[in-house]
């Protein structure tokens, strides 16, 4: 499965993963956090019947088990969260994403994951444990100094007017949550970033 220009991180609860499916988003990735095991399951089958029907990737965050459970696309996985080595034990050949903010970070999880979430790009209240934001020229000084080939996503603060420097820096392609959810037409929103990130 190809690695998504446009990730949408949601915690499910709400209808806004079916406006996103709706207007073109193929690539969802489930979060949710605090709480018990049985709620995150219900959830995950209920968006992974969404996506199916889209024929979009379902990814959960943090979770290799229930990914393998459930036989979800995937899982992604933040910098202390399961080790993408022991997830890869667990899930063989589905799609493992890892979390970086440095380097060294991507260095040490590149032979483990399918695609690698670097950020965050700017400050953003969606992550608690925050790490040091990028911004333009961070990503530019890693990008520049990797010589291995691994998609990219930028994550972070993200809206539409950052996503055409951020391509040009070298990202494959971005993360999305807040700047979605939190807009008056999400579906408007999506395309809009679905047309920065494919221009014609």
């Amino acid at each position: 499965m190809d690695i998504s220009k446009l990730q949408y991180i949601s915690d499910g609860i709400n209808d806004d993963i079916k406006e996103v499916l709706d207007a073109g988003c193929r690539w969802i990735q489930l979060r949710i956090k605090e709480e018990k095991m049985q709620f995150i399951e219900k959830i995950a089958l209920k968006v992974q019947t969404w996506c199916k029907s889209y024929d979009a990737a379902f990814i959960i965050n943090d979770y290799a088990e229930l990914a393998g459970k459930i036989n979800a696309d995937g899982v992604h996985l933040g910098k202390y969260d399961m080790p993408p080595a022991n997830a890869r034990h667990i899930l063989g050949n589905k799609i493992i994403g890892g979390t970086a903010n440095t380097l060294n970070d991507i260095l040490e999880i590149k032979n483990f994951v399918d695609y690698i979430g670097l950020g965050p790009y700017k400050f953003t209240k969606t992550k608690k444990k925050l790490s040091p934001t990028l911004g333009l020229e961070g990503y530019k000084n890693i990008l520049d100094n990797l010589n291995f080939n691994v998609p990219i996503i930028a994550i972070g603060g993200i809206d539409c007017e950052d996503v055409s420097q951020l391509i040009d820096a070298g990202v494959n392609g971005i993360a999305i949550s807040s700047s979605i959810y939190n807009s008056s037409n999400r579906e408007q929103k999506v395309k809009d970033f679905l047309s920065y990130l494919s221009p014609n």
